[in-house]
């Protein structure tokens, strides 16, 4: 059964930090491109940032200096670094996994304060 559990969401102040952590089973996460998404009610959800098996990496231009995205195959996790944060980051963060099957984790909440 493939698994991808999200944690490491939660209330930050503009300005401040998070770490979204997202850990894979059931699926060889080493061939995987993993990605991060988001949505906010009403809205579509969005591209955050993605990153290869071979580590190649795009971000958002949205979150692009503020946000890495990075990827630990030994333990089967993908993290999403957050800085800089502002409110209008506040949203659900999704994990996704793609390579022959796509997969979504359950979601995370981030809210930022102002």
């Amino acid at each position: 059964q493939v698994q991808l559990v999200e944690s490491g969401g939660g209330l930050a102040q503009s300005g401040g930090s998070l770490t979204l952590s997202c850990e894979a089973s059931g699926i060889i996460f080493s061939l995987y491109n993993m990605a991060w998404y988001r949505q906010v009610p009403g809205s579509e959800r969005e591209l955050v940032a993605i990153i290869t098996p071979g580590g190649r990496i795009d971000i958002s231009t949205i979150v692009e200096g503020r946000f890495t995205i990075s990827r630990d195959n030994a333990k089967n996790t993908v993290y999403l670094q957050m800085n800089s944060l502002k409110p209008e980051d506040t949203a659900v963060y999704y994990c996704h996994g793609n390579w022959r099957h796509a997969y979504w984790g359950q979601g995370t909440q981030v809210t930022v304060s102002s």
